[in-house]
């Protein structure tokens, strides 16, 4: 199936977040961070690290986190430090670091807060069909990343696109997290990623969520890090706009998402085979466009 024409006729090339830009045909973006806020100490250390991996790789980062995580498995899982608390965080990390930032929203009324400090409000995969949810963030005027759900196909991002732009709001940014296969284990489909590059809009490939399996240890989700760095070749390799990836010191020990998480201390030799990856694929695309 194709997405309908009239989308084609409105996309934008690029989207702008803070001084960068996001865009298919663009050098390959990095979002990365811990799943949840963990404590301060620890998200201000990550997002050093990450911000000095970043500048010493020259790629345009984005950092990321969540100050709630209200789809954990269980209600006695940890959720993070809450909206008010969870932003002054962030917001404490934008200005000193100088980074953009990306933060989950899962409550329609959360959304003008959040985009006080975020430049990225993004929609939890779980959520992505919840209208009211998805106008509050696209009304903010701020960069909207919709994860597409777990049971949604390529083409169905389509009705969310609209739902989008019908609040005046081109800035959209589209992600693949991978597609339930059977009970607690998700399957990527690579042809998902150009099917929905065909929006014209910034196409995003979760590495870290895709290999999650959801509810895998009961109370909480397992995951498959081993298969972080195929997946994520495989996706640069189609030539996608940016990288998603939970990044944590020690992911063992994260209080959400560890299975799922890249290593810290492993990141910028993936983060090199990445990059050279995604300029040898966009070289030869202007080639041959």
């Amino acid at each position: 199936m194709k997405l309908r024409k009239k989308i084609h006729k409105v996309r934008p090339a690029e989207v702008p977040v803070q001084s960068l830009k996001v865009g298919n045909h663009l050098p390959l973006t990095l979002i990365a961070g811990p799943c949840v806020m963990e404590s301060p100490s620890h998200l201000r250390n990550t997002a050093l690290a990450l911000k000095k991996i970043a500048q010493e790789l020259r790629i345009p980062f984005v950092f990321k986190c969540s100050y709630d995580k209200a789809n954990r498995s269980s209600h006695r899982s940890y959720r993070g430090p809450g909206l008010e608390n969870g932003l002054r965080m962030l917001e404490e990390i934008k200005k000193d670091l100088r980074v953009p930032i990306l933060t989950d929203v899962h409550l329609p009324e959360e959304a003008e807060r959040a985009a006080e400090v975020a430049d990225i409000l993004q929609i939890p995969a779980f959520l992505c069909r919840q209208t009211d949810l998805v106008r509050a963030c696209a009304q903010t005027g701020k960069a909207v990343n919709v994860k597409k759900g777990q049971f949604l196909s390529p083409w169905d991002m389509e009705n969310i696109i609209e739902k989008i732009l019908a609040c005046g709001n081109q800035n959209i940014l589209l992600t693949e997290r991978g597609t339930s296969f059977g009970y607690q284990n998700l399957i990527v489909d690579m042809r998902g990623l150009e099917i929905m590059k065909r929006s014209g809009f910034p196409v995003i490939f979760d590495a870290t969520h895709s290999v999650q399996l959801p509810g895998g240890n009961g109370t909480s989700s397992g995951g498959q890090r081993e298969f972080v760095e195929p997946l994520a070749r495989a996706a640069v390799a189609t030539g996608v706009a940016a990288i998603f990836m939970e990044v944590h010191p020690h992911p063992d020990h994260a209080l959400s998402d560890g299975p799922n998480s890249v290593k810290l201390s492993h990141l910028k030799q993936l983060l090199k085979l990445l990059i050279d990856l995604d300029q040898t694929t966009k070289k030869y695309s202007k080639r041959y466009a």
